[in-house]
Order: C-alpha cells, then structure tokens, then sequence
C-alpha cells in the first residue's frame, strides 16, 4: 500500500532509510531513484523532491555515516581515561562502527558514488569525523604521550590501520585469523591496537 503521508522532512528520512535497506539487504546494485521510491511506499516521482539523482542520495548517507562516525568517536573520546586510552578506544569505536552500521561504512569511503565535487558536504562532514582522532594525537602529544614530530603522519597511519582492521572484519578475514591464532577477533583488534599505541608512544624508542 503505497504511502501518502510523510511531511517533507519525514519523506526525506524515509527515503534514507529506504536506501539503507536496500544497501543492506541487496547491495548497491539494486539502488536506483525508482527502486528507493517502491521500498519506501511513495510515487516515483517523491525522492525527486529531495535527491535530484542517486548520487545525490548516496552521498546524503555518507554524510549521515559520517556523522555518526563522529558521534561514535567523540563519545569513545570522552569516556577514556587518558589521551593514549582515547587513541586506541577510537580505533575500537571505529571498527565496531563498521559492524554496526556496514551498509553506511561501504558507502562512506566510495567518492565515485557520492560524488563529492558535486555533493561537497560528504567531504566536510568526512573531516570533522578526522578531526576527532587529529585532536587526540594533539591531546597525546600535550601530554607528552606520543611525539610532537610526525604527528600528523601518525594520525594518518593510525586511522589507515583501523580502518584496515574494519575493512577485514567485514570481509569475515579478521574471524578467519583470529580461528587460526586461537583468539576471539575482538581481542586479536584490541591486542593490535595496544601494539601500535606502544610503539608509537616516545617510551618505545
């Protein structure tokens, strides 16, 4: 039965919301302006009042991931003890923000989709979920915990290895792994993480 009463911005959401199921449910293929339009209940025409092409709406969910991203990471930020807990509790956030929201983090990392010279905001949002981690390393290095040089490049690497370690968990990789080390994947992530912390923090060298 096809709906008729969403607000413009309940339509809005719905039709995300319709995405995302999609996405999760029959991958990025079956995505398509009409297709959303069928999942969400609304006439063909509706996703045009908000999404002129389906670049337009991937790139609307890149910037809803990444602000959840952001949110996830402050969060993680904040409840740490220390600025050194705080970079391996990112890393941590960030890998189960992966398995949480899988559909968003596939997405979020696929310019050629979201288009981002047309569609900008995905880019902006992007590095406001980059300056958690950067704020970090700077809180890390105030406090003498990491090194003041190469820290920008550390902050780089420390979001390439996490980023790396989600993209084998949900590539059912890092389980495989983990079997043949006789440990769970979430400790086999943490002890990974507590390694890199180690060595880059001034003690190491």
């Amino acid at each position: 039965m096809r709906r008729t009463t969403y607000h413009h911005g309940a339509l809005r959401d719905a039709l995300m919301a319709a995405c995302l199921r999609l996405l999760e449910s029959e991958g990025l293929a079956a995505v398509s302006l009409r297709r959303v339009a069928r999942e969400a209940g609304v006439s063909t025409g509706a996703p045009y009042h908000h999404f002129p092409d389906r670049s337009a709406l991937l790139s609307a969910l890149s910037v809803q991931g990444f602000q959840l991203l952001a949110d996830e990471l402050s969060a993680a930020r904040a409840a740490a003890p220390d600025p050194l807990a705080a970079l391996t509790a990112l890393a941590s956030a960030y890998v189960r923000f992966s398995r949480e929201h899988p559909a968003h983090f596939r997405l979020m990392f696929r310019p050629e989709l979201s288009q981002p010279e047309k569609h900008p905001d995905a880019t902006v949002a992007g590095d406001a979920a980059f300056a958690v981690l950067t704020g970090t390393i700077a809180e890390c290095v105030a406090a003498g915990a990491l090194p003041e040089r190469g820290a920008e490049t550390l902050a780089v690497t420390f979001w390439a290895l996490a980023h790396g370690l989600a993209a084998l968990w949900l590539d059912g990789q890092l389980a495989k792994r983990s079997d043949q080390l006789g440990t769970s994947a979430d400790e086999l992530v943490a002890e990974i993480l507590r390694s890199f912390t180690a060595l880059a923090s001034p003690a190491a060298g």
